[in-house]
């Protein structure tokens, strides 16, 4: 396929490249010029990039995927007067993968549909690190005739592709996974600081939290105290991984929604003004991985 691919961030740029490694073309743009360079340099110049949204959207593709920050980005690249709608063919499929509300979904999806394209709504869960190895989990939301067509397109990034029904419920499900995680992984920061200053080994008490009623991926796959997994964020000072104002936005959607439909979220809440107290805590504890909120919990 002909795949054009906005937003080349730290999981847009090794999604892309799993593309190209699957055999597609790709026209790639970022507002960031050196995102663009590096994947065309690591795809050895199989890919070509736009010098515009507008450019891109015009290049007569058969799919269109945006991973981007925020449900604002989403809105100007697809509603702007050079943005997608107003440049792209109706035959060609767009595929919006970045984490916003489930609303913004349905509201830029039904503009599509008017325009006459097929849209899916298809967040992922897996980080960096499943975007590198082409393991993401996909929550697709749309029309199921359309999802099934472009099942084996998903599974070119990723490994768990879901079907989760009508318009928007992609980001209905990774809002509610997200606010889980950001909760279980509060949990697990004081779980383990308290074991610690009460005199426990922290890598035999996960051992124990990993073998026991207490497990969770935050544990047995993410462990916030340092030393304990070699892998994780937490032992490489916190870098890399998933941001703490990224957990913070995506808690935040998930209020909103909850909030939208006067549904009770009382620990999805209480996590926000958590992590909303880290990030502010001190300079750039915003950007270091959301695990690091164990800081707060540590002497």
């Amino acid at each position: 396929m002909k795949i054009g691919f906005i937003g080349l961030g730290n999981m847009g740029a090794p999604m892309a490249l799993n593309l190209i490694k699957a055999g597609n073309e790709l026209v790639v743009f970022d507002v960031v010029q050196k995102n663009i360079d590096s994947v065309v340099e690591q795809s050895k110049n199989k890919a070509v990039s736009a010098k515009s949204v507008k450019e891109l959207a015009q290049s007569k593709l058969d799919l269109i995927l945006t991973m981007l920050p925020a449900a604002q980005h989403v809105r100007s690249v697809y509603l702007g007067a050079d943005g997608l709608l107003e440049n792209v063919s109706p035959s060609t499929l767009l595929v919006d993968s970045s984490t916003i509300d489930p609303q913004t979904a349905r509201d830029v999806c039904a503009l599509a549909k008017a325009k006459g394209n097929d849209m899916l709504d298809a967040p992922v869960s897996g980080g960096t690190g499943g975007a590198q190895a082409g393991t993401l989990t996909f929550m697709v939301g749309g029309e199921e005739t359309v999802f099934n067509a472009y099942k084996s397109f998903f599974q070119q990034m990723g490994k768990n592709i879901f079907y989760c029904g009508g318009t928007g419920n992609g980001q209905v499900a990774k809002v509610s996974n997200n606010m889980l995680l950001g909760i279980s992984m509060i949990a697990t920061a004081e779980a383990m600081a308290l074991g610690v200053e009460l005199g426990m080994d922290p890598k035999i008490l996960a051992s124990i939290i990993n073998t026991s009623s207490g497990r969770c991926w935050s544990s047995d796959t993410y462990n916030p105290y340092p030393g304990v997994l070699e892998n994780a964020p937490a032992s490489r000072g916190y870098s890399g991984g998933f941001g703490t104002d990224l957990m913070l936005k995506d808690l935040g959607l998930a209020v909103e929604a909850a909030k939208s439909i006067k549904q009770p979220v009382m620990l999805g809440g209480l996590a926000a003004q958590i992590y909303q107290t880290f990030s502010k805590l001190g300079s750039g504890h915003g950007h270091l991985d959301f695990s690091a909120v164990i800081q707060m919990f540590k002497k």
